[in-house]
C-alpha cells in the first residue's frame, strides 16, 4: 500500500464526505470478485466457455490486481493519490463497459484484467487518502478506518446478493455495466471531496519489476490450465510453466539489484512476515476456489437459480466477518499467533473436507451446504487473523504500507494459483469419472476440488507449526487498515 506524505495542518472540513466517497469506492472493488462469480454458470453459457477455461473470467482479474497492487501503491506516493485514485476509477469505467459487452472469452478476460488493473490503482491509493484525512486526530482515524473495513465487507457480502438479482431479473452483462454509472458518480464527485495530493519529486516507478512479476504468473498459471487439457509432462504445459519460472527469477534479480524496487527483499528478514506471507497466500488458495466450486455445485448440480445460489453463499462472508470480531482476535490474544494460526486452519480443512463429503447429487442447502459453510466461515476467520498480523506486526513503522501491500498480493495470488490448480484437479477428476450421467461426472470433479483445498488448509496449519515464532506478537492486534485485504471476504 501507499506510505502518505505529511499531516495536513489543518483538518479538511469536507474529510467525511471523502471518506463516504472512498469507502464507497472500497465497496466497488471489493464488490468485483463476488458479483460476477454468481453468474459464472450464465457467462459460460453465454460466451461458451468451458468448464476449465471458465476460471480466466476470475483468474485475470486477481492476476492483475495482485501484480500491480504494489506499482499502485508507489504511483500513488510518487504522482499524487487523487491523481492516481482517478486513473483507476477511469479504467474501471472503461473495461467495465468493454466487459459488459464481450463477445467472446479473449474480450471478457483482457476487460477483466483491466478491470484489475483499476482496482490496484484505486485500493492503495483510497486507504492512503484517508490515512492523510484523519492523521491528525487518531479518534476520528479509529472510526474512518472502522468504516473502511465495513465498506469492504458490505462488498464481499451485498455483492452476491447484487450479483444474484441482477442476472436473475436482467443479465449477467449487467453485474459488469452497472460500474459504468456508479464509476462515473466516483469520478464526479473526486474532485469536490478530495484533495490534490502533492506530487513527490523523487524516486522512480520500478515498471519493469510489475511488468515481470504479473507476466510471470499469468504463465504458471496458463501452464497449471493446460496441465488439465494436455497433461502435466506435454510440451505446452512444461513449456508454460518453465517460462512463467524463468521470468519470476529474472523479477526477483531485478529487485535485487535495483535502487528502488518494486519489492525490496530484505523487508522477507523480518521476524514471522514470510510464513505470515505463505499463510496468506494458503489461505486464498484454499478458500477462493472453495467458493468459486461452491457456486458452480450450487448452479450447476443442485439447479439453484443465481438469486439461490447468492442467498445460499451470504451466510459466508457474513459469519466470517463476526467471528473475526467476536471470536479471532480474543482467541488470538489467549492462544497467541502460532496456536490460532494453527486451529483455523484445521477447521477450514476440515470444513472443506466435509464439502467434499456432503456435496451431493440429491443434496439440499439445509442438510450438505450450511455446516460445512459454517466450519469453513470460522477457520477462515481463525487462520486469517493471526496470519495478517504476522505479516505486517514485526516490521518498522517506515515499511508499514509495503508490508500491507505484500499480504494483499500474496492473497490475490494465491487465490489465482489456487483457483488454477483446484480447477485442473476437478476437471482431471470430471474426465476420468466412470460415470455416464454428466452431471455425476462434474459433481465427483467437484468433490476433489473440495478435498484438495482442505489438504492445502492443513499443509498451512503444518507450516505454522514448524515455522511461526514470536509468541508474543500475539499481544499486538493488526490495525483496522491491515485487517481488510482487499478481496478477503469473498
Amino acid at each position: 500500500m501507499a506510505t502518505h506524505s505529511q499531516p495536513l495542518q489543518q483538518a479538511d472540513p469536507k474529510r467525511w464526505k471523502a471518506l463516504a466517497l472512498l469507502c464507497f469506492a472500497n465497496f466497488l472493488v471489493m464488490m468485483d470478485s463476488a458479483i460476477v462469480q454468481i453468474a459464472l454458470p450464465s457467462i459460460k453459457e453465454t460466451l461458451g466457455y468451458s468448464q476449465e477455461s471458465l476460471q480466466w473470467v476470475m483468474s485475470a482479474f486477481l492476476l492483475f490486481f495482485g501484480g500491480f497492487l504494489l506499482l499502485g501503491g508507489r504511483l500513488a506516493d510518487l504522482f499524487g493519490n487523487r491523481r492516481i485514485f482517478n486513473l483507476g476509477v477511469i479504467i474501471l469505467i472503461v473495461s467495465s463497459l468493454f466487459a459488459g459487452l464481450a463477445w467472446n472469452e479473449t474480450s471478457l478476460n483482457a476487460a477483466r484484467g483491466a478491470q484489475g488493473l483499476a482496482s490496484a490503482f484505486i485500493a492503495p491509493a483510497a486507504l492512503s487518502l484517508i490515512m492523510l484525512l484523519f492523521s491528525g486526530n487518531s479518534k476520528e482515524m479509529g472510526k474512518a478506518l472502522a468504516f473502511w473495513g465495513l465498506s469492504g465487507a458490505a462488498g464481499g457480502a451485498l455483492g452476491i446478493v447484487f450479483g444474484g438479482v441482477i442476472t436473475e431479473l436482467f443479465s449477467w452483462r449487467w453485474t459488469l455495466l452497472i460500474y459504468v454509472p456508479l464509476g462515473m458518480i466516483v469520478l464526479f464527485l473526486s474532485p469536490k471531496f478530495l484533495q490534490k495530493t502533492a506530487r513527490k519529486a523523487a524516486g522512480r516507478v520500478d515498471y519493469l519489476g510489475a511488468v515481470l512479476v504479473t507476466v510471470s504468473l499469468m504463465f504458471i498459471v496458463y501452464g497449471i490450465v493446460m496441465a488439465e487439457q494436455n497433461g502435466w509432462q506435454s510440451f505446452n504445459t512444461l513449456a508454460a510453466m518453465a517460462v512463467g519460472g524463468i521470468l519470476f527469477l529474472v523479477f526477483l534479480l531485478v529487485q535485487a539489484k535495483k535502487t528502488d524496487p518494486l519489492v525490496p527483499l530484505n523487508i522477507f528478514k523480518s521476524p514471522n512476515l514470510t510464513i505470515g506471507n505463505i499463510s496468506v497466500f494458503l489461505i486464498a488458495a484454499s478458500w477462493f476456489p472453495l467458493i468459486y466450486i461452491l457456486v458452480l455445485y450450487l448452479q450447476q448440480v443442485l439447479q439453484l437459480s443465481p438469486l439461490g445460489g447468492a442467498m445460499a453463499l451470504l451466510p459466508m462472508p457474513i459469519l466470517m466477518a463476526i467471528f473475526m470480531i467476536a471470536v479471532a482476535e480474543k482467541l488470538m490474544a489467549k492462544l497467541g499467533i502460532k496456536k490460532t494460526m494453527i486451529v483455523g486452519f484445521i477447521i477450514l480443512g476440515s470444513g472443506a473436507i466435509l464439502f467434499s463429503q456432503t456435496a451431493a447429487i440429491d443434496g439440499n442447502y439445509w442438510t450438505n451446504v450450511l455446516l460445512a459453510s459454517l466450519l469453513t466461515a470460522l477457520g477462515n476467520a481463525l487462520a486469517y487473523l493471526p496470519a495478517t498480523t504476522a505479516s505486517v506486526s514485526a516490521v518498522p513503522s517506515e515499511s508499514s504500507g509495503l508490508a500491507s501491500g505484500l499480504y494483499n498480493t500474496f492473497y490475490q495470488i494465491g487465490s489465482a494459483i489456487g483457483l488454477a490448480v483446484m480447477v485442473a484437479i476437478a476437471g482431471a477428476a470430471t474426465a476420468s469419472s466412470a460415470s455416464a450421467d454428466p452431471v455425476v461426472a462434474l459433481n465427483a470433479g467437484f468433490q476433489q476440488a473440495f478435498f484438495w483445498s482442505g489438504l492445502v488448509a492443513f499443509a498451512g496449519a503444518i507450516l505454522a507449526f514448524a515455522f511461526v515464532r514470536s509468541p508474543e506478537l500475539a499481544a499486538t492486534p493488526v490495525k483496522k487498515s491491515e485487517e481488510s485485504p482487499t478481496n478477503q471476504l469473498l
